[in-house]
């Protein structure tokens, strides 16, 4: 069975009520989460509740072992399976925690615990003790998180330990009434997330989410596979809210960690990644471009054309495409559920919406549509907003689409399948014979699965797989088997185990779980080189390269597998057709593109036969779903009954638009196709580069530009570098006036007085010719964070600086390829310039700068490549019209949110709207800002004079930070997502000072600009136009490090509230989005004891809303180290807004260990010995509104989607929006 049970309850926030137990110091863990944003531009942040109901903070304490700190009692220091230590600071006190929960138990009627202590994932002795104390004192249901999730990190293991104890009590009540039905003892089975069957017993919350599509894939992946052929699938499930795709080639993808429903879940999970595009995506026509979702209408009220005053979505396009047909579809609809799909109430809806496009089309001087272009329109946009997944779930993992079958499920896939096909290059769709069903069916053909995991954290080697890794191996296996035998009545005959490592190079954070390269039947006969071999070939098909380093395994995993009998071979066969030949049942007209209405024969799927051809355009109509084949497409039955269709790409006829006049479908596609470039470049150099920072971080952007520089697309979206790249691209372009840009060359810059951000940031610019083109036709670049480029400090970011060669090696216009070739020599002479001053290094990594920046050059050359693909596609001045048409339709956005924001003025000039405001930054510097608005054309100024001088420190920001932070505030104003290009500053002008703050001189500091000043402009710009409070303004730097390395990190701090929303506690906020290193990562990799970290209470400022808390966040260290501190808003406070008060300032405190305490201000460089502990206090936010009663900042309202995101993908995206 597969179950909705635990899906349901945390969609709609009805699971059990519970208490969390964690270890003292941190009993906002889970509250503050990794401390990033789902959502950049999104000045509420809005974000899943917290599941539990209360929190208990144990007295307890286990930290790695470190001989230069430590008691040295062999009482307290404990060796662990694979030879390392840990040591227990503290037992907890059960005593004291016995009265906490006997108190929960009574007064506050909780009878459910998740216990979660650091380090518990590899010493869980405390953990049991609490199991036991809490059996004792009858609570119901215990989840323990080493339990649940036996994996290093913290946070992920404590959110999926939640959600268990929130979900597992009610699968459990299920489960009892469901069994109490039966009169008889029944075995029944589930479906898991990760594909496997489990018995009634096992069945938990944490595991139950992805239950149903699960199915799916198994059913897709054992019916659509030729173990001969081996021809790798992908499975597209199109239901009615969301589209699920995965992928498939003779094993199953498993993800451990994943963003599923806003909540990080580790858990093992097959790789399924959901996108909210349905038949359910609601359709809107905003900026001139046809919009498809995300929003949907979800089953109620559900489609225009279910008769429940619902809106237009892609169903009801099918519908007036005729892809639907009301008269063989069931009459289920109306306010009594008797009525058929109403056709003449959609085409009502979508005239109306036919008639608002055609205004819009007769102000552009274009051709009126008709309905069914409107509606064929958003179905052509949802098809590519479906095909971009698709091609990062191959493409970007180093496979080729084209080589795939596509496999079709779901209610509305089959009126898509043959669109995607085509579009993808795939010339192969199988249908399943069960595919309205193939979920459900997929159970049937599952096996039982049974999983041992435990953390290992040793190097692979021969030694240790010898002396270590296969005795634990052996004891997970054996674990299995008596799980399966005595648990599950499996014989050992039917049982199949599979062993795997959970492998990652040395100082990379990225793990691959490894099997062997070749079947080994039993753990006597691995060997290390079985794994090292299998963890190098994937490694090289993901990302082209294998390194040069030690190999680490974090987990052992055994997987045992209980075979069950029934396979989809023993199915009845379809007959073969010996006689007559197949008829229509029927036709109808259906609209097709570049054809309009076509007589188009409709058939039964039952009525169709072995031997039987399907000629396009027809329709095949099933009991659950309707399968549409286009023109030159034909079908036919395989010998399992399956449907095949074969897209005949070689003989269609490909009618793409060879005009250069504004089509407004072709507009919206254009704009997914420029996208898809610059997220396909972002894939290649993620899976190329080698640094930390680029391959796990994604500390990057890539983008797109036109011939003059300007912005087209840019993926993702890092605030700091919107806007900020194509000034460095017209850098070049005016420098090259002087040094020519060649086919075959590749410039980097990185300086600020170029368009450059920080040093660190490098940008590699490329250009594109096109055929024999005299210059280049477009560009595309990407800025890469790179670790390490010389100067005063290890991470090239010093906070004491005052002159820019102290932050690393600068370069203005390098050309690092020169007619196609690598000019290492001039390269590796910049990283080292740096070493020319006094206190200063050249580049302290060069190795790992060379293969980032190759794999820069690697991402422009895909961008190259796929820009190409394009131009033979449409042409080059078609697809330079589109280029130019998709940045005005961003200009037309923001000009008309400026003629908005006029109301909102300080005082009107003529026909100007004028705001102005003033920030001070913590050395009394101030930046000042006037902007005027031109109420008819919503063209405006925005004017810095006034703005200090450059500093003599690091404050200073280049121009190009500016700019993004601009463009960042105007996204936020908008309340929907428009194209972010150079048509955002088409209607303002921006004026700046030269050798200010703002515009330094080309030697000035300006590596703090980068990280602090930028959220001071973005708070600037929101206060001139009175959007919400103040955010904590700061990004909390912290660095400490001695000669065996360092580490830098950002604190998240209270977010600014707003008119209807209180500030977020404990969150980055603006131009940064850093994901905070897990407390046990930490303490497992520096000499770090993390003492607490916690919400730093009443810090918001009060208001109608409340502004967010900042955070409490204590190191004491284990050794001596150089501290390092950068930071604002430590003298003057984040601004409250319409009578809210204002956020509390940080505070940075150092107390010695003998007790003494040290301010150490906003910027401080200070030595740390062992025992001292630096305490930061991050701002809070301002509040808004006038306070008129108490009332606590509380952010239960904020309720998951409605769509179950999951998957690599929306992690990759998410990991990539949390820099």
């Amino acid at each position: 069975m597969g179950t909705t049970v635990a899906t349901n309850a945390l969609l709609e926030g009805k699971g059990d009520r519970f208490c969390l137990l964690i270890t003292k110091g941190f009993k906002d863990l889970l509250f503050i989460g990794n401390q990033s944003r789902p959502n950049l531009f999104d000045l509420s942040i809005q974000m899943p509740k917290i599941l539990y109901e209360d929190v208990i903070e144990v007295d307890e304490r286990v930290i790695p072992y470190c001989e230069n700190d430590s008691s040295g009692d062999p009482e307290k220091i404990k060796t662990l399976p694979n030879g390392k230590k840990i040591e227990i600071l503290k037992k907890p006190d059960l005593e004291k925690l016995e009265k906490e929960l006997i108190e929960l138990k009574s007064k506050k009627n909780i009878s459910n615990i998740a216990v979660l202590l650091m380090h518990s994932y590899i010493f869980n002795d405390h953990e049991c003790l609490i199991e036991k104390l809490g059996q004792k004192l009858g609570f119901n249901h215990i989840s323990l998180s080493h339990k649940i999730s036996s994996m290093i990190r913290a946070v992920p293991r404590g959110l999926t330990t939640t959600i268990d104890a929130y979900l597992t009590p009610c699968i459990n009540r299920y489960l009892e009434s469901f069994t109490a039905s039966f009169t008889s003892e029944v075995k029944v089975l589930f479906m898991q997330s990760d594909g496997g069957l489990t018995s009634i017993n096992n069945f938990r919350g944490s595991r139950a989410i992805l239950s149903g599509p699960a199915g799916g894939v198994v059913g897709y992946a054992l019916t659509s596979y030729s173990r001969e052929e081996k021809q790798a699938v992908i499975g597209f499930d199109m239901g009615g809210t969301s589209t699920d795709v995965s992928r498939y080639d003779g094993k199953y993808e498993h993800v451990f960690e994943t963003l599923t429903a806003g909540y990080i879940i580790q858990a093992p999970q097959l790789d399924i990644n959901t996108i909210a595009a349905g038949g359910g995506s609601m359709l809107f026509f905003r900026a001139g471009m046809f919009v498809v979702g995300p929003e949907s209408a979800g089953s109620n009220p559900g489609p225009a054309c279910y008769k429940n005053n619902g809106p237009l979505t892609i169903t009801d396009a099918n519908l007036i495409l005729g892809r639907l047909l009301p008269d063989y579809f069931p009459k289920i609809f109306g306010k009594h559920q008797n009525e058929a799909l109403d056709y003449q109430g959609t085409r009502k809806i979508f005239e109306d919406l036919t008639n608002e496009i055609n205004d819009y089309q007769r102000t552009k001087q274009l051709s009126e549509l008709s309905v069914e272009e409107v509606a064929l329109g958003f179905v052509k946009v949802a098809n590519e907003a479906m095909c971009r997944p698709i091609r990062n779930l191959t493409e970007g993992k180093g496979f080729d689409t084209r080589k795939h079958l596509l496999a079709c499920f779901g209610g509305a896939g089959g009126q898509h399948a043959c669109a995607l096909a085509r579009s993808l290059g795939i010339k192969k769709i199988l249908v399943n014979r069960f595919s309205g069903i193939l979920s459900a069916y997929g159970l049937s053909l599952a096996d039982v699965v049974v999983e041992k995991q435990e953390p290992f954290n040793i190097y692979l080697n021969e030694i240790n797989m010898n002396n270590f890794i296969i005795y634990q191996i052996k004891d997970l296996q054996d674990q299995c088997i008596k799980d399966l035998v005595e648990k599950e009545n499996f014989s050992p005959d039917l049982i199949e185990i599979e062993y795997y490592l959970n492998l990652r190079y040395h100082g990379t954070d990225t793990g691959i779980m490894c099997s062997p390269h070749i079947y080994r039947a039993s753990p006597n006969d691995l060997k290390y080189t079985d794994f090292l071999t299998s963890f190098l070939n994937r490694y090289r098909t993901e990302y082209g390269f294998v390194l040069n380093r030690d190999v680490y395994v974090d987990d052992i995993r055994v997987r045992g597998i209980g075979k069950t009998m029934l396979k989809d071979q023993n199915l009845a066969r379809v007959s073969c057709r010996k006689e007559g030949k197949l008829e229509a049942i029927d036709s109808k007209d259906v609209y097709f593109d570049n054809h309009g209405f076509i007589k188009t024969r409709l058939y039964r799927f039952e009525d169709v036969l072995i031997k039987d051809t399907v000629y396009g355009p027809a329709i095949i109509i099933d009991k659950n779903s309707t399968i549409l084949i286009e023109p030159d497409c034909l079908a036919h039955l395989n010998d399992r009954g399956d449907l095949v269709i074969e897209v005949l790409l070689e003989t269609t006829e490909h009618h793409l638009p060879t005009s250069t006049q504004l089509d407004i479908t072709q507009l919206s596609i254009f704009s997914h196709r420029f996208m898809s470039i610059a997220e396909q470049m972002g894939r290649i150099l993620q899976r190329t580069s080698v640094s930390t920072n680029i391959k796990e971080r994604l500390d990057f952007s890539c983008a797109m530009f036109d011939s003059n520089g300007g912005l087209v697309a840019n993926a993702p979206h890092i605030p700091v570098h919107l806007g900020a790249m194509q000034e460095a691209v017209k850098y070049q372009i005016a420098f090259s006036k002087e040094n020519p840009i060649k086919n075959g060359d590749v410039i980097l810059s990185n300086h600020p007085a170029c368009g450059g951000s920080h040093l660190p940031d490098l940008t590699v610019i490329t250009p594109v010719f096109y055929e024999n083109s005299d210059k280049p036709v477009f560009f595309v670049a990407n800025r890469g964070h790179h670790a390490d480029i010389g100067g005063l400090t290890p991470g090239s970011m010093p906070p004491t600086s005052t002159k820019l060669w102290q932050e690393g090696a600068a370069f203005k216009s390098l050309k690092i390829v020169q007619n196609n070739v690598f000019n290492e020599k001039e390269i590796v002479e910049g990283f080292n310039a740096p070493a020319r001053f006094p206190n200063c290094s050249g580049s302290r990594n060069m190795s790992d700068n060379l293969s980032d920046l190759k794999a820069q050059i690697a991402a422009n050359k895909r961008g190259i490549d796929l820009i190409t693909q394009l131009i033979d596609e449409y042409g080059l001045k078609v697809v330079l019209s589109y280029m130019g048409y998709i940045q005005h339709t961003a200009e037309i956005s923001v000009r008309s949110l400026m003629k908005n924001l006029c109301s909102r003025c300080d005082f009107e000039k003529n026909d100007l709207s004028c705001f102005t405001a003033q920030e001070s930054m913590d050395d009394g510097s101030n930046i000042d800002l006037t902007v005027e608005i031109d109420k008819k054309t919503g063209s405006a100024i925005f004017d810095f004079s006034g703005t200090s001088y450059q500093v003599n420190g690091n404050l200073n920001a280049p121009k190009a930070i500016s700019l993004s932070a601009i463009i960042y505030c105007i996204r936020c104003m908008l309340d929907f997502d428009i194209p972010l290009n150079q048509g955002c500053l088409e209607p303002i002008k921006i004026k700046i000072p030269e050798e200010s703050l703002l515009s330094p001189s080309e030697d000035a500091a300006v590596v703090g600009g980068n990280v602090t000043t930028s959220q001071r402009i973005v708070d600037l710009i929101l206060k001139v136009f009175k959007i919400c409070a103040a955010s904590q303004g700061c990004m909390n730097n912290i660095t400490f490090g001695n000669d065996k390395g360092g580490y830098y990190e950002t604190v998240g701090g209270g977010a600014g509230a707003g008119p209807g929303w209180n500030g977020r506690h404990g969150v980055h906020t603006h131009m940064t989005n850093t994901r905070i290193t897990d407390v046990e990562i930490l303490e497992n990799r520096y000499p770090i004891q993390l003492n607490k970290f916690s919400i730093r209470e009443n810090s918001g400022g009060l208001g109608t809303y409340n502004g967010g808390n900042g955070l409490v966040r204590e190191y004491i260290f284990r050794e001596k180290l150089k501290l390092c501190v950068l930071t604002e808003r430590r003298v003057f406070h984040p601004y409250g807004m319409a009578g809210g008060q204002p956020g509390s300032r940080g505070r940075n405190t150092l107390i010695r260990k003998n007790g003494k305490h040290l301010n150490l201000g906003s910027k401080s460089e200070i030595e740390v010995d062992s025992g001292d502990l630096f305490r930061l206090e991050t701002p809070g936010g301002g509040g808004f509104g006038t306070k008129k009663e108490l009332q606590e900042n509380t952010f239960d309202e904020f309720l998951n989607t409605q769509v179950i995101q999951s998957g690599s993908l929306n992690q990759y995206s998410y990991n990539q929006q949390s820099v």
